[in-house]
C-alpha cells in the first residue's frame, strides 16, 4: 500500500482582474476520478490544504452538464463532499514528504488564487520533484508549480515537460479576458515546457517522475500514470 499526498486549495473565490471575485474551488471530477483510483488500487489518501481548511469544491463542477448527466453528478458529489479525507484535511504547514510515496494536486481555479503564492505547497512540490517521488498534477493544478521555486529563485520544475489548462481552453471557458493571468503562460514563464492537446480532449504528458494532465478529462488517464509508477 502507497501513501498519496492529495495537495488542495482552500480558496472558494478566484480573484479577478478588475477586482471581482469568482466561485471556485477544486474541480470534482479531478479530485474524486483519481481518489477512487487509488482507493481502488489499496492505497491511502491524505488531503493536505493551507491552514487545514476543508477544500471548497467547484459548485460548477457539481452539475449534470459538467459530469455527463445527473446519475454521474450524483455520484460526484457524494464522493467530492462525503469522503473522510476531504472532510477531515491537515496544514500544509504541518506536512512532512517523509512516508509518503507521491503527490497528486487537483485543479479548478482555486489553485490559482492560493497555491499558486502558497510556501508550505512549494516547498513539499520542490522536495518533491528533487527526491524522485511520483508527482501528478492536473488542469488548473499546476499552478502549484509556480511555488515550487529553489533557493536561488529558479523553478524545480524548470526543463520539464508538463501540460496545463491551456489558453485556448481558457478563452473557450469564457476566463480568459477576466483573468489576471493566464496559467499556461505563466508556466512557461517559469521555464516549464508546456505542451498542448486538443481542447477538452484526454491529454497527459509524463516526464521523469512528473506526470500532468490538461483538463478534467485528463484526470482518469493521469490516475492511471501514477498508478503504474507506484508498481
Amino acid at each position: 500500500m502507497a501513501k498519496i499526498l492529495f495537495v488542495m486549495t482552500g480558496a472558494d473565490r478566484w480573484t479577478l482582474a478588475d477586482g471581482s471575485t469568482h466561485p471556485t474551488g477544486f474541480w470534482a471530477e479531478e479530485a474524486t476520478v483519481p481518489y477512487e483510483a487509488f482507493r481502488a488500487a489499496g492505497h491511502e489518501v491524505t488531503v493536505a490544504t493551507p491552514g487545514g481548511v476543508v477544500p471548497p469544491v467547484d459548485p460548477a463542477s457539481l452539475s449534470p452538464e459538467a459530469n455527463g448527466g445527473a446519475e454521474k453528478a450524483a455520484a460526484v458529489r457524494g464522493v467530492a463532499e462525503g469522503a473522510a479525507e476531504f472532510r477531515s484535511p491537515v496544514a500544509l504547514a504541518d506536512v512532512r514528504l517523509d512516508g509518503f510515496d507521491a503527490v497528486y494536486v487537483p485543479g479548478g481555479h482555486g489553485p490559482m488564487e492560493d497555491l499558486a503564492v502558497d510556501a508550505d505547497s512549494g516547498r513539499l512540490l520542490a522536495r518533491a520533484v528533487e527526491s524522485g517521488l511520483p508527482v501528478g498534477v492536473v488542469c488548473h493544478g499546476p499552478a502549484a508549480l509556480l511555488a515550487a521555486t529553489k533557493d536561488d529563485g529558479t523553478n524545480a520544475y524548470a526543463g520539464y515537460r508538463i501540460t496545463a489548462f491551456t489558453n485556448t481552453e481558457e478563452r473557450q471557458a469564457g476566463h480568459a479576458e477576466k483573468a489576471k493571468w493566464l496559467l499556461q503562460d505563466r508556466l512557461t514563464e517559469a521555464g516549464l515546457k508546456v505542451e498542448a492537446g486538443e481542447p477538452w480532449a484526454p491529454h497527459i504528458e509524463a516526464d521523469r517522475n512528473v506526470v500532468t494532465g490538461q483538463n478534467p478529462a485528463s484526470s482518469g488517464p493521469l490516475a492511471a500514470e501514477l498508478l503504474k509508477k507506484l508498481r
